[in-house]
């Protein structure tokens, strides 16, 4: 039965009236599926444009997703990708939330209250965003299929665009929605696997959880295949495409999580071969001009992790005015949100502060001691920085400004080179490649000396000594991604590490959490309405 389209975005009637002509759709208001593909087959450029690629276009957006339906307007933990993944650090041992009792957003996962059930509303969002975005990747790719797609380049480029972006949400699912693949998750259930779309499908019943990282790494694969049958190879001066290098970055990921440690190294080897510069001292953070005694003056434009032109290692990124600044809201001691204003100021555990070589400048990312009296510009009110607050997310302004109440206009990222260096090092830790594991660590930590002295090895670096190169990879992923991405969370539950704050000296909480409860139960709106579906 032919499914007609009007509505959906990429033939909005106001598109179909004004390329009608060029089409030669008669008439242009009952343009079906069936057409649709025809038209794409041809191989005409200016029609394949104005079918598909205003969809096409949007696919990039998705990893980069605010205004997540039913989060509301009101509660910033859920309203954004970026929102999220910030919980997600608060659940772990190496962010300290704030130097006493809050009762903000953010304290209910900070204190490791219920955020797992099926009810809870610190659930449910995870879930909704990755569908959302599945349901709109399939939209295009209903489109897309292998015939249609052929030998043309720029329906390869599409359909290797949606393919890496339904991957990457199959992927958020599996590691919220499942324990790991590699701690006991590989003999249960994974997710249900919707690969079309139509409005009237019928529910499906989860699929194994080999079955689901299949189905993810497939598409990343099929996708690498496509691009490369594209000549879209690893671009060099656009951050916000899908390209080789999101592509590889993704299938390394779930390498890792699957326990595929050749795919791992060799998609990373792949990314390290176009993006091998890593970030300098100069940009690493917001260090400078900082003071306790005069008023500090940090430019987010001397900050690689808020300014992308100053960072080599992005990947995949977005500019001023695009760029989703939730993240900065949380982690900037500087800002008016709830990182800063709000008292809810992201701090490094003592502990992992304190396994920070001396002659490692990331540490100069934390402050060794509360910087006091900050006037913060909107009201004028003054507040103390505890001790250990981040100043690796820290700016007093904002991009190209000289007023203070402009502070949160920065640009953000989502992948980077740093992450891959250690990807490859920890694939190469469990392959039992020690050398290897040790060689590609200190391309990391020989990058991160401080200037003037001599490089920091595995072999040198204090806190790493009688450490298995696993460990090593584990310790330097923790100091190096720390409050990025949820990525202590999500790495901590592969790697079967439990949250334990017993024996921090700032924590305000001191609590311990399984690996056990970091496994999200399937909502109760899936359960409610697909009869098909198990829970965890």
């Amino acid at each position: 039965m032919k499914k007609y389209i009007i509505g959906i975005l990429f033939l909005a009637s106001v598109i179909i009236s004004s390329c009608a002509k060029q089409l030669e759709i008669t008439p242009p208001s009952n343009i079906t599926d069936e057409q649709i593909k025809v038209l794409l087959a041809s191989g005409d450029t200016v029609k394949i444009k104005l079918i598909l690629e205003s969809m096409a276009n949007t696919m990039p957006l998705l990893f980069n997703t605010s205004g997540i339906n039913g989060a509301g307007t009101a509660d910033g933990r859920y309203r954004s990708c970026q929102g999220m993944d910030a919980m997600r650090n608060l659940e772990g041992n190496d962010m300290v939330f704030g130097n006493k009792n809050l009762a903000i957003f953010g304290s209910d996962e900070y204190y490791l209250r219920d955020f797992i059930s099926p009810a809870v509303d610190k659930n449910g969002y995870y879930w909704t965003s990755a569908w959302s975005i599945i349901t709109s990747v399939n939209k295009m790719l209903l489109y897309l299929d292998d015939a249609t797609v052929g030998s043309n380049a720029k329906l390869k480029e599409f359909k290797a665009r949606g393919l890496v972006v339904r991957a990457s949400q199959y992927c958020y699912l599996m590691e919220n929605y499942q324990d790991a693949f590699l701690q006991g998750g590989k003999d249960k259930l994974g997710i249900m696997l919707y690969d079309s779309y139509s409005p009237t499908q019928p529910y499906k019943a989860r699929a194994t959880s080999t079955e689901t990282f299949a189905f993810i790494k497939n598409d990343l694969q099929t996708a690498i295949t496509l691009f490369t049958g594209a000549s879209k190879g690893y671009t060099t001066t656009l951050l916000t495409d899908i390209d080789l290098g999101v592509a590889n970055f993704l299938l390394a990921r779930v390498a890792l999580l699957t326990g595929d440690w050749t795919t791992a190294i060799s998609a990373c080897d792949g990314i390290l071969s176009k993006y091998p510069t890593l970030m300098g001292e100069i940009v690493y953070g917001g260090t400078k001009n900082v003071s306790t005694t005069n008023v500090p003056e940090i430019r987010p434009e001397t900050n690689g992790f808020l300014f992308n032109d100053k960072n080599p290692e992005v990947i995949l990124g977005w500019p001023v005015g695009q760029a989703l600044t939730a993240h900065n809201g949380w982690l900037n001691p500087f800002g008016e949100g709830n990182g800063g204003l709000g008292e809810g100021f992201a701090c490094i555990d003592n502990r992992l502060y304190e396994k920070i070589n001396n002659n490692d400048y990331r540490k100069a990312c934390f402050l060794a001691t509360e910087f006091g009296d900050y006037a913060y510009p909107t009201s004028g009110t003054v507040k103390k920085i505890p001790a250990y607050t981040n100043l690796k997310f820290a700016a007093t302004h904002g991009i190209g400004s000289n007023d203070k109440k402009t502070v949160g206009n920065v640009t953000c990222y989502y992948m980077r080179t740093s992450e891959v260096l250690l990807m490859k090092a920890e694939a190469q830790a469990q392959s039992n490649d020690a050398t290897g594991a040790k060689t590609t660590l200190n391309i990391l930590l020989a990058a991160r000396t401080k200037a003037g002295l001599p490089a920091l090895t595995c072999d040198n670096y204090t806190s790493m000594a009688g450490l298995s190169p696993l460990q090593m990879v584990q310790l330097q992923s923790r100091i190096e991604l720390w409050g990025e991405g949820g990525r202590e969370f999500f790495n901590n539950k592969r790697w079967g590490i439990a949250v334990d704050r017993t024996s921090s000296t700032n924590h305000v909480d001191k609590g311990t959490y399984s690996v056990a409860k970091m496994t999200l139960q399937i909502p109760e709106q899936e359960m409610l309405y697909n009869p098909l579906c198990q829970q965890n």
